[in-house]
């Protein structure tokens, strides 16, 4: 395919090519099924793709463990405590050591190119995905609650995006795309946030609920390391790198993000009264000696602050006074104004704080939705979306 430039189309043209990438694809005695491709110019770069759950596969084999797998999904293991022991072993390995190896096996003159600079590659994570399952006995028993799960995260989340699959066994693909399709069938639904680079979805997948974090951009997040050039120097939080040096750590803010928002989902599930829920933000608390008003969740101000605060890709990594500004103000350019909108939020931020709805992250200057807010902020703004006549219903 070649560009035209006087018909601003591409054309096909019979002629010699370059072969600009290489491909390996192999079945790896330790990792499974992977891929490498390697650039054909210098610097000769190099890209592994490598599935956890396909590596799984083989470490249970070899601990002799009884499961069922259906593609890269486990519905059903004998151990599992012993299978996420397996899981988390992972995240130690000495990744440039098992992928020099790999470059040995594809790119024989690396070592005789590389001799004159003397250096060897510097490995990096360029897309990394971290997924918590939650197994369900049967198909069946995911799919009473599954509704209710994608319908609690359009409209208390904020989700931007909702895609729509037409279910296979064992596979999900992006060209089974289906918008309009509403018939009772087997289908499954994906919801999704977005924060910059970085995303969060749910999806299901046969008797599996998976909750999924990608990280394409690693510095909106903090490891506790030494400097970049002296390890050794007095450790303290800096910017994730995308270098596996910090995979672990990678894990680890992934992990916790899925663990939060598998948490704001089962809120849904929570069978207290409105009232219980309501009556803990609903009076004035005394906080450090301070007095703080009660909450109205059903005002426009203060359903606005939680609907804000709760947004499902604020999952991820936490939200700050800007992005919360960002959400309930008009920018401006008036700097007078702006400092005056911050000093607003902040004031809210620390009203949330009083009644134990959010927390401050350590050192930063994020704040995370608590467990308590969680359930809580849910109750409320369920309640604040729903009907008379479906509130009246199930009072009945």
């Amino acid at each position: 395919m070649r560009g035209n430039r006087a018909s601003q189309k591409l054309e096909l043209s019979v002629e010699w090519g370059k072969c600009t990438h290489l491909y390996f694809y192999w079945i790896h005695e330790e990792l499974g099924f992977l891929h490498l491709r390697l650039q054909t110019w210098f610097p000769f770069l190099v890209q592994v793709c490598v599935k956890g759950r396909e590596w799984l596969s083989r470490q249970i084999d070899k601990a002799g463990m009884a499961y069922r797998r259906e593609a890269n999904c486990f519905p059903w293991i004998g151990d599992v405590r012993r299978a996420q022991e397996l899981m988390e072993q992972q995240q130690a390995t000495d990744w440039p050591k098992v992928l020099g190896k790999l470059v040995e096996q594809c790119h024989p003159l690396h070592e005789e190119i590389s001799r004159p600079i003397e250096r060897e590659y510097y490995w990096t994570a360029a897309q990394s995905e971290y997924a918590t399952d939650v197994m369900f006995r049967n198909r069946g028993r995911l799919e009473r609650i599954y509704p209710s799960l994608v319908h609690h995260a359009i409209m208390s989340f904020g989700a931007e995006q909702v895609m729509r699959y037409v279910g296979r066994a064992g596979r999900i693909g992006i060209n089974d795309e289906v918008v309009t399709d509403r018939r009772r069938r087997s289908v499954g639904v994906r919801v999704k946030h977005w924060l910059n680079k970085n995303s969060l979805k749910f999806y299901d997948k046969g008797s599996v609920l998976r909750d999924e974090v990608t990280i394409n951009e690693p510095k909106d997040f903090r490891v506790w390391r030494g400097a970049e050039n002296k390890p050794s120097s007095q450790k303290q939080w800096r910017t994730l790198r995308r270098s596996v040096a910090d995979f672990a750590r990678r894990a680890e803010v992934s992990r916790k993000a899925t663990d939060r928002h598998l948490t704001a989902l089962a809120a849904v599930q929570v069978q207290s009264t409105l009232a219980q829920q309501a009556a803990q933000v609903c009076r004035a608390v005394r906080c450090e000696g301070q007095r703080y008003r009660a909450l109205n969740p059903f005002g426009k101000v203060d359903s606005e602050l939680l609907t804000a605060v709760n947004r499902g890709e604020f999952a991820i990594n936490g939200f700050r006074n800007r992005d919360v500004r960002a959400r309930l103000y008009v920018p401006t350019n008036d700097k007078r104004r702006e400092r005056q909108q911050m000093a607003s939020i902040g004031r809210k931020l620390r009203l949330l704080r009083a009644h134990g709805l959010i927390a401050k992250v350590s050192r930063t200057h994020r704040y995370v939705v608590t467990e308590k807010g969680r359930r809580i902020i849910t109750a409320l703004l369920a309640a604040r979306q729903a009907s008379a006549e479906k509130l009246t219903a199930l009072a009945a």
